[in-house]
């Protein structure tokens, strides 16, 4: 991999209830290069109620992807924080959610286990950290 090399990762958690959604989100850079701008790709799979307003980094997709920009991540120590409240198209007892890096700027990212989580959330309001 050629040009700068950093370590992104993302962590948090996930809560299902009464047809909402919550997800709470760190990004990090472990470094050694400032990432200048990431995005993180989160994926349900069910579909979510239109007309949800996101935080202004982030848009819609699809009704089942939220694509948001980190921000700039400095070298070790960079952090972006994001909460989404979302209300789902039905009432699922349970649902998958993926949160992935999608783009890192052309920063190079040899440790992709700490930017993929695949997250199952059953419908009990309960926190589900990845």
């Amino acid at each position: 991999m050629a040009g700068p090399e950093a370590d992104l990762s993302h962590h948090g958690h996930v809560s299902l209830w009464e047809g909402r959604v919550g997800v709470w989100l760190v990004s990090e850079n472990h470094g050694p290069s400032d990432i200048p701008q990431a995005t993180v790709r989160i994926a349900f799979s069910e579909p979510m109620a239109g007309g949800e307003e996101l935080p202004p980094a982030c848009l819609w997709s699809s009704d089942r992807v939220v694509s948001c920009r980190t921000g700039a991540l400095g070298a070790a120590g960079g952090t972006g924080e994001l909460a989404l409240d979302l209300r789902t198209a039905a009432l699922p007892d349970e649902m998958t959610v993926e949160v992935t890096t999608a783009w890192r700027d052309g920063v190079a990212d040899r440790n992709r286990l700490n930017d993929r989580h695949r997250v199952l959330v059953l419908a009990t309001g309960d926190p589900y950290v990845f």
